[in-house]
């Protein structure tokens, strides 16, 4: 007998089988390509050499555009997930690894309001005064979403889910950078807002300071333990170790925030309708505030740099073992290194320091190549592993994905250190 091939599925039919399985496979952690996307398109805006020049600014808008694209198309595809799988919200909730990725949300949707403000606003001069109220009416809400990832984030870990400090990755930081990440967005916002209200500046910007040191404080209580864990059991193993670099998320994040609220209360005050508040009224305030804010933006900088060193141990140690497949985690490399590099030539400018320039601008430029890489591989998964599996009416995986079964069950695995770091385990996430 001669065996005959099976027949792939129609085309349409084909096209419609990929667009049910990219949504049902929608996983928070896809996010994780915006927040990488959207730093690539802020460090355009803020590279020290050709800084403001129309070259520049033109690229960091096609990476705002391709940004925006991506953000509206995944955000699309993991509502509408949810919308036709209403377990699967509470499912994923009780997940200790898949729901402290819901925090790459509203952090993506931060990098996309950051460029709107710093890029088309300032730079291209588009909109004026409704354009900036409207950007900072979506802010609110993206604050409001960001803080319920991380309270409510922290709550779920304790209250529904299970973890143990053997089991422990930096990846417990995201819920917490949440706060960090949308506090430097709305300084960025309260200064677009100056012009046109002090009041309302001074607002935003003591809304972000309330916001990044509540940020800051838990991810200080997590890295404690998180340094801790290292210590007593081990660097991560497998796919985990290349979050060793969250904890620059954290720290850069936090001095970069604190650098653009010092710049606020650098212009705002003193407030000329504080009423009777002697601490606004004064004229020293302002000096004394960004004073403060810098110098803390240089600590934060001076411990974003201690946790990179110690990421690049970690990372040196585990590829003398084994080198993790390529999957999903790779993507969490470029946001917390382009925030480390966006934080260098920030203080760069402040300290006007050659040092802190060249330095920046060679690791941005580390990052965009980063950046690069890690683009090429995913389209290559995706395009000779997934999409072939796809048209051929099988839902396959792929480890850009981070290996996503194709059951009911749309699980993740993500490799999580136990022990000393020499063994692995499998733990499944929604």
């Amino acid at each position: 007998m001669v065996a005959h091939d099976e027949k792939r599925p129609p085309r349409g039919q084909a096209a419609k089988s990929a667009v049910s399985v990219f949504i049902r496979k929608a996983h928070p952690a896809l996010f994780t390509i915006i927040m990488a996307t959207g730093i690539i398109s802020m460090l355009f805006s803020e590279f020290p050499y050709g800084k403001n020049t129309r070259a520049m600014m033109i690229l960091s808008t096609v990476f705002f555009f391709l940004n925006l694209t991506m953000m509206c198309t995944f955000a699309s595809c993991f509502v509408t997930k949810h919308l036709l799988y209403r377990d699967r919200w509470r499912a994923l909730m009780r997940k200790p690894t898949a729901s402290l990725y819901l925090g790459a949300f509203p952090m993506g949707l931060c990098t996309l309001l950051n460029v709107s403000i710093d890029v088309l606003h300032d730079f291209f001069g588009w909109g004026k005064g409704p354009y900036i109220y409207f950007l900072w009416g979506v802010w609110w809400i993206v604050a409001v979403i960001g803080a319920l990832c991380c309270w409510s984030g922290v709550h779920a870990m304790s209250t529904l889910q299970k973890h143990s400090l053997g089991t422990m990755a930096p990846s417990w930081l995201l819920p917490v950078t949440t706060l960090t990440v949308v506090a430097s967005s709305g300084s960025i916002m309260a200064n677009a807002l100056l012009q046109h209200s002090p009041h309302h500046a001074l607002i935003g910007t003591v809304t972000s300071v309330f916001l990044v040191t509540s940020g800051l404080c838990l991810g200080l209580m997590v890295l404690t333990l998180y340094l801790a864990r290292l210590i007593i059991y081990g660097i991560p193993a497998g796919g985990a170790i290349l979050s060793v670099f969250l904890p620059l998320g954290t720290t850069g994040q936090s001095g970069f925030a604190f650098y653009l609220a010092g710049q606020n209360f650098r212009a705002i005050l003193p407030y000329e309708h504080a009423g009777t508040s002697s601490f606004l009224n004064h004229a020293w305030t302002g000096e004394m505030l960004y004073v403060v804010c810098i110098s803390s933006a240089f600590v934060l900088w001076t411990l974003a740099t201690m946790w990179m060193i110690f990421a690049l141990l970690a990372l040196r140690t585990s590829l003398k073992e084994a080198r993790p497949s390529f999957g999903m985690s790779f993507w969490g490399l470029v946001f917390p290194n382009g925030v480390y590099a966006n934080l260098t030539i920030t203080l760069g400018t402040a300290f006007d320091s050659n040092g802190f320039r060249i330095f920046g601008a060679v690791y941005a430029v580390i990052v965009f190549l980063l950046w690069i890489c890690i683009s090429f591989r995913s389209f290559f998964e995706l395009e000779q592993v997934s999409l072939p599996k796809i048209m051929d009416g099988k839902e396959g995986d792929s480890d850009t994905l981070n290996d996503i079964d194709a059951d009911d069950a749309d699980t993740v695995d993500i490799p999580v250190a136990v022990g000393d770091g020499r063994h692995e385990e499998q733990q499944q996430v929604v």
